[in-house]
């Protein structure tokens, strides 16, 4: 997103890089318990499920008024989500962060001395590009920046 601002006959074109939270990610072990919990929680049924094979999990979006809501269930005993559940337990995974330009906003982070998990942006659910910022530079927070494929 651009702003132009005009102060004293001035332009300035302010960048937001972080343009707002596209979903958080939430690690779960069952997608039949969890789907079934949810569903009641927030009062509507999933409106999308898909297989991510790069990264051995199977997502499931929910739509809760503007916000979204993604459950990660592991397809493989080695995906990062089944050893994080078998770490920490089922719940929170990520926060998940839109973006106009991927590569632009992870050279200005890496600049900024946080560090990736992955160097190139990949394919993701949901038909986006993602990278995740590591949570030791992050407070313990995995960040996830988005891309909406163009």
């Amino acid at each position: 997103m651009r702003i132009n601002v005009i102060t004293y006959f001035r332009i300035y074109e302010i960048y937001f890089m972080l343009n707002k939270i596209e979903h958080i990610g939430i690690a779960i072990k069952d997608a039949k318990t969890s789907v079934e919990l949810f569903s009641k929680l927030f009062n509507v049924q999933p409106y999308k499920t898909e297989r991510v094979e790069s990264e051995n999990v199977n997502t499931i979006f929910f739509q809760v008024g503007p916000n979204k809501m993604e459950l990660l269930e592991a397809t493989s005993p080695d995906s990062a989500i089944a050893k994080f559940i078998e770490k920490k337990g089922e719940g929170i995974h990520h926060i998940a962060y839109d973006v106009e330009d991927i590569y632009a906003e992870m050279k200005r982070l890496k600049a900024e001395g946080f560090i990736f998990i992955n160097e190139e942006p990949k394919a993701g659910a949901d038909n986006k590009l993602i990278a995740f910022i590591h949570p030791k530079s992050s407070n313990g927070v995995l960040i996830e920046l988005c891309q909406e494929k163009k």
